[in-house]
């Protein structure tokens, strides 16, 4: 049976990077249409031209428009690419793939990408022990987050709200959480990541790499494997088969975990060697540069650590279970840093 999906996100670092892929997964090309949201006439060529793709454009304010072109696309898959700190565009793509699956009678599905930050010291989660994106207590952990950080907070309750409303509904949905994403992109807008740019845009206002405090662990993954894990949640809805959903539906994408202070050791060698920074050295931070680190990349000075440090022991372990096999071992990103660094120089 065909499937129409709808992408957002597509002048996006993933979402980008996944219109891209998604053009060359021959084997999913057969199953209908794959749509991606634009916001332009320029979009929607560079959707054509370098996706192949069939443009849309969509008010994700508008909940009876959003109904309407879904019952008239029959589009009954939406990935959603561009907002992790609010559920108002998600609950109004649920309660239309709702009506899609009573008017076509077929299974309905919605995947919301939100982050591993959400999953860590920020929010309270246990950082003393692996906890696994398999595990069965995850949504009620989720439930019980606090965090110091308003949006945060939010977000997680985004989490939530995606699931909740989703189950009201009778639409299967699905949790995908990106962690530190490094490579460059393939998709015709961003080509960096956030993480492995924050440190950059830091170290080059203090002219130093600084050691953010409650820099513990943090899991790791290539694009192309964070992508490629996307592709085999849809190839497994596409083909029908029952995978993880709803509580049970949480997707980490990630190859393994690496210590924050070995990610800034082999970038601040990196930036040295391109003169970004003064000298290859760690640096304990001042009120200065953290206050300058602050205004590099746009936040109040509180919100530094959240940017480029923290601790998540979260574990890649359902996306395994659906036969997701990342190319790229956790360590690549520091064997990596010399070309992630100078990927973000000229994109910056």
């Amino acid at each position: 049976m065909q499937r129409n999906v709808l992408i957002t996100g597509g002048s996006g670092y993933l979402g980008g990077t996944l219109l891209a892929q998604l053009k060359k997964s021959n084997d999913l090309l057969s199953y209908g249409t794959i749509y991606a949201l634009v916001r332009n006439e320029d979009q929607a060529e560079k959707v054509r031209s370098h996706y192949d793709a069939t443009p849309l454009t969509l008010d994700l304010e508008d909940q009876s428009t959003i109904t309407a072109t879904l019952l008239e696309k029959q589009i009954s898959v939406v990935f959603f690419l561009i907002n992790a700190y609010t559920a108002d565009a998600q609950i109004k793509l649920i309660e239309a793939l709702s009506a899609v699956k009573a008017q076509l009678s077929i299974e309905t599905h919605f995947l919301h990408t939100t982050g591993a930050k959400l999953f860590s010291s920020f929010t309270g989660h246990p950082t003393d022990r692996v906890l696994s994106d398999a595990d069965e207590s995850l949504y009620e952990i989720q439930k019980g987050a606090k965090s110091p950080f308003p949006p945060m907070e939010t977000a997680v309750g985004a989490n939530n709200k995606v699931i909740e409303v989703g189950e009201e509904h009778g639409v299967s949905t699905y949790i995908y959480i990106p962690c530190i994403v490094y490579g460059e992109g393939s998709g015709f807008g961003n080509r960096t990541s956030i993480q492995t740019v924050a440190i950059v845009k830091a170290a080059k206002a203090v002219r130093q790499v600084i050691d953010v405090e409650g820099a513990g662990s943090w899991p790791v993954c290539h694009v192309d494997d964070t992508v490629s894990l996307y592709i085999d949640i849809l190839r497994n809805i596409l083909s029908e088969k029952a995978i993880d959903q709803g509580r049970k539906g949480y997707y980490l994408a990630a190859a393994g975990s690496v210590q924050w202070s070995d990610l800034y050791k082999q970038m601040a060698v990196a930036l040295a060697k391109n003169g970004a920074v003064d000298d290859d050295s760690i640096h304990r931070p001042s009120d200065e540069s953290m206050e300058a680190a602050a205004k590099a990349l746009g936040c109040p000075k509180e919100f530094v650590p959240v940017e480029m440090a923290g601790s998540c022991t979260l574990q890649a372990d359902r996306g395994r279970k659906i036969g997701w096999v990342p190319k790229y071992s956790a360590q690549h990103i520091l064997q990596d840093a010399e070309n992630e660094v100078q990927l973000i120089l000229s994109n910056i």
